[in-house]
């Protein structure tokens, strides 16, 4: 096994308030690989080490490889019974290994000091001052250790060590490899509310008044009368409600307050509202310390046979499902590329975000909470019945309930967080004592946290079914099995039914295959699937069947598409000794964050706020010409005519579910026909299509068209943002695309561009999307797939002019100027 190891040196300066102080801990961080022996101790010479910044993903710079973690293995949740070779089933790069981290830090005499991690992939052992101080496995979790018993006392600065393993065959998908999200060093006084300390209730909502209910826990309190001065506040800091209270504390019970806020603003994703509880801690007169929650007032309610309900109003989740890496980022966090895949999202009509399928990063889940995105928040792959040879399973029994207490305290107070999922497919389903596992996880979701629903993603359906299992859970989720909903709903007691993972259509952008035919499993010589959106897998299904279970039947909860994005891992359908397959086709949007034909197809019905039209294909298809050529559209409105150099294909409306029942036996693509225009019988020419789409009373509401790209001219760059914030993390996503003289994309140009920054950033990865693509992404270079690329800028710390140049060859340099201030 390759061993890594990492190192980390800061040095804490000023605290800002004398009770309570919490540092991020980002600079000066170091790096090797290996296991040296004696890293943990404070004498450790580290100055050969790789001076880094956190979150670091030490294995997302690469390079790629088949060999990296080849897994022979048997998917039996995809109905696999014979094991195969899996190539870049986690993504081909050098997760696996061993790594160390080591810093100094200062902290104030007197004072207690907690280390908190918002995820360390994985194993992690914390040394402080060479001892050792926590062990937390699951890579995955935020956890914390009170460091204080091994500080010096002397005025020598303490020096903290990290050792982080991956074994190989631990995962299904990239996992990432390092101290991957942020880390907080907390110093309070010895009366201290300890991490996510309190606890947030609305036991009561209306439009006239909610009652808020705060529980703060207090530590080394013993029997002390203590004040507790807590204000509300509402977004513009005004003071809305106000307790001070003065009590005992009883038995390590948590010191409850209770508020009344009149009129107030609920949290919904169209109106994402949110409040600040600031707490001040007195003993005496001696402020001892301030704590403060943020919080949304709302109300959620699973009603059976209708469906899920926010703030009394009946809605279906028209959610997605997302990994945890941030495409040629890796997994490394950071927040304005999470602001940028979900700002995507949104414009989508997308609402709600499952976690799948593992604890997320805080900085996602407060996002959610600004932008108003629901989620379902999901801890666990597997249980104590393995998927990898070393996956959770192995700690599953000891750690299981620490995690989700971790989880579970961490994120109850969020607003966005609607719903607990325990599991995904974990073959525990199919056990005969398997609900056993599903209560104990269930019960501690309820005993946490008793005002949130709890579901798990299952894919066994006659299993789960037949041995009480699903009848067990507050919400049963079905990932698949579209064409079992109903039996599921009429056999189980809960009267409702959740698409917890759905669709898994399979496309690559750009790229279209002839014939057009729906089909499971299609798989060609390039490596790469049909953007027509009618490819699945064995086991999953196109978009439109989901669509019509959420608009024919209100039991249904909606659903969470598999997946918003595509990720690192996991290439299915080529995923079986198919390199250099190793990133996924199932995305609505691909792995260079360019949304796909399908992402049109979900905001034509999702997002009621815009209009959508859209023609897909490209009509650049030299030697096709005379050869049929379907021609889709995606649209938000009921019907729309076809013209293909002036000529017209007649027009088409959008059926009624009645409609396309009656010719489902003649028409292999009638349910399509309810969600999509299709043109079957388009006829290639170069030249022109031209769409012209129509309102309900026939009137012309909008036109499109789409022209034959002539030859490749310039390069063309677009930025989602030219106005940066100089803080060494804000990051541009330049759009880079190859065109003809008028503009027109060029989509079978796949030439190589190479990019140089100057001025107040630096370039920080490309990607291209295309899943068999082994460019490395933190290098200024990256090949166009179907005409396409993005170029990711980020800033530094110093304000001023940021200059991206593209060059490539046959083409005329272009350059883009971004500000960061």
């Amino acid at each position: 096994m390759r061993k890594l190891t990492l190192i980390l040196t800061v040095m804490i300066g000023m605290f800002a308030h004398a009770n309570r102080s919490e540092i991020l801990l980002e600079k000066n961080w170091k790096f090797t690989k290996g296991d040296p022996q004696g890293a943990e101790s404070p004498s450790f010479n580290d100055k050969s080490w790789e001076l880094v910044t956190i979150p670091h993903d030490w294995s997302i710079y690469g390079p790629f490889s088949r060999d990296n973690d080849l897994q022979n293995v048997a998917v039996t949740q995809n109905f696999e019974t014979a094991a195969s070779v899996k190539t870049g089933r986690t993504g081909g790069l050098p997760y696996v290994g061993t790594g160390w981290y080591r810093t100094s830090i200062d902290v104030p005499a007197h004072q207690k000091a907690t280390l908190i991690f918002d995820g360390a992939m994985s194993e992690a052992k914390v040394y402080v001052n060479g001892q050792e101080a926590c062990f937390w496995p699951f890579g995955y979790n935020s956890f914390h250790v009170d460091i204080t018993p091994f500080l010096n006392t002397n005025g020598v600065s303490n020096v903290v060590a990290v050792r982080l393993e991956n074994r190989p065959q631990s995962s299904r998908w990239y996992p990432g490899a390092g101290l991957y999200r942020n880390v907080r060093l907390v110093t309070t006084n010895d009366i201290h509310v300890p991490v996510w300390g309190t606890q947030i209730t609305t036991p009561h909502v209306s439009s006239d008044f909610a009652s808020v209910c705060l529980k703060t826990n207090i530590l080394n309190a013993g029997s002390k009368k203590l004040r507790l001065v807590t204000n509300i506040k509402d977004h513009s800091g005004n003071v809305v409600a106000s307790q001070d209270n003065t009590h005992q504390l009883n038995h390590g019970k948590p010191f409850e307050q209770n508020f009344i806020v009149d009129q107030p603003m609920l949290w919904s994703p169209e109106m994402p509202n949110l409040y600040l509880a600031e707490t001040n801690i007195y003993d005496g007169d001696e402020l001892v310390d301030t704590y403060t929650t943020r919080f949304g007032i709302r109300t959620i309610e699973v009603i059976a046979h209708k469906g899920f309900f926010l703030n009394g109003k009946n809605r279906k989740f028209q959610g997605v499902c997302n990994h945890h890496d941030l495409g040629p980022l890796g997994a490394a966090i950071n927040v304005a590329a999470l602001r940028r895949q979900l700002t995507m999202l949104k414009e989508m009509g997308c609402d709600a975000i499952r976690t799948a399928h593992n604890m997320p990063a805080p900085e996602l889940v407060e996002l959610c909470d600004e932008m108003g995105f629901m989620m379902m928040v999901e801890p666990f792959d597997e249980w104590e019945i393995a998927k990898c040879d070393n996956g959770y399973h192995r700690y599953f029994n000891e750690w299981a309930e620490r995690d989700m207490i971790n989880m579970l305290h961490q994120y109850r107070n969020n607003a966005c967080v609607v719903m607990w999922s325990v599991g995904n497919e974990v073959p525990t389903q199919c056990s005969a004592e398997g609900y056993k596992v599903a209560s104990f996880l269930q019960d501690i979701c309820h005993r946490e946290d008793p005002t949130r629903p709890v579901t798990c993603g299952m894919d066994q359906v006659s299993c789960v079914l037949g041995n009480g299992f699903a009848a067990m859970l507050d919400v049963p989720g079905f990932n698949y099995r579209v064409h079992r909903y109903e039996e599921a709903f009429n056999a189980l007691p809960q009267g409702i039914v959740l698409g917890s993972e759905t669709s898994s259509t399979v496309s690559s952008r750009g790229v279209y295959k002839f014939p057009v035919v729906k089909q499971a499993n299609g798989m060609y010589d390039d490596n790469q699937s049909s953007s027509y959106d009618l490819e699945y897998c064995s086991w999953s299904n196109v978009p439109d069947e989901d669509f019509a279970l959420a608009d024919d039947h209100q039991w249904t909860m909606g659903q969470f598409v598999w997946t918003g994005f595509d990720y690192l891992g996991e290439p299915s359908p080529y995923d079986t000794d198919a390199w250099p397959s190793h990133s996924s086709y199932f995305g609505i949007i691909d792995l260079a964050s360019l949304p796909k034909d399908r992402y049109y197809l979900y905001r034509s019905l999702w997002n009621k706020d815009v209009n959508t039209l859209h023609i897909l294909p490209h009509w650049t298809f030299p030697g096709r010409e005379g050869e049929v050529t379907p021609v889709f559209v995606y649209t938000s409105y009921p019907s729309a005519e076809l013209f293909i150099n002036g000529k017209s294909y007649g027009k088409q409306r959008k059926l009624t579910a009645d409609e396309a029942k009656a010719i489902e036996h003649t028409d292999s693509l009638a349910l399509q026909r309810r969600y999509r225009l299709m043109w079957m019988d388009a006829v290639y020419q170069p030249g022109e299509v031209k769409v012209v789409a129509y309102h309900q009373d026939g009137t012309v509401a909008e036109e499109k068209i789409v022209r034959t790209a002539g030859q490749p001219a310039r390069i063309q760059m677009v930025a989602d943002r030219t106005g940066l914030t100089a803080d060494g993390k804000d990051l541009s996503y330049v759009t880079v695309s190859v065109v003809d003289k008028d503009g027109n994309l060029c989509p079978d140009d796949n030439r190589n561009i190479k990019f140089k920054v100057k001025g107040a950033g630096k370039f920080r990865a490309a990607a291209n999307g295309d899943p068999t693509n082994l460019q490395l992404f933190h290098e200024p270079q990256m090949k166009a797939f179907s005409g396409q690329l993005t170029a990711i800028v980020q800033t530094s710390q110093t304000p001023g002019s940021i200059v991206l140049e593209a060059s490539a060859p046959g083409l005329k340099k272009e350059q883009i100027i971004l500000n960061s201030k």
